[in-house]
């Protein structure tokens, strides 16, 4: 059988997005969040707010090829980039005054990848 990849179009698109960004700044990041994107969605990335928060400092740019959950405590602020978000997570977030950032946005503000980091 053939795999065929995501069929949501925009999803397609921010694939393409992000491997052109990889090609045009010779950064292997964007290149790695677009093949994660392109897996099955039960295959996809899925992280709870509690693990991000055990595994993150204060301030950092993190970046989840797939879903934020919203169970657990993250007791700091940082930037966090995800293809979904739960509505519980997006309330915590909002509520601790983390940045929510879309793939998109992140890679035109960072498009070096410099300190980014890959959770899940």
């Amino acid at each position: 059988m053939k795999r065929t990849g995501p069929s949501n179009e925009h999803l397609q698109m921010m694939i393409v997005d992000l491997k052109k960004a990889a090609i045009e700044q010779n950064c292997n990041l964007w290149k790695r969040i677009a093949v994660e994107l392109e897996r099955p969605t039960r295959e996809r990335r899925v992280v709870n707010l509690g693990k991000i928060g055990r595994n993150t400092k204060e301030n950092e740019v993190i970046i989840v090829p797939g879903k934020v959950l919203g169970s657990g405590v993250l007791p700091h602020k940082l930037t966090i980039s995800a293809y979904q978000f739960s509505d519980s997570a997006v309330e915590k977030l909002r509520e601790i005054g983390a940045s929510i950032k879309p793939i998109r946005e992140l890679c035109k503000e960072k498009p070096d990848g410099k300190n980014i980091r890959i959770i899940g």
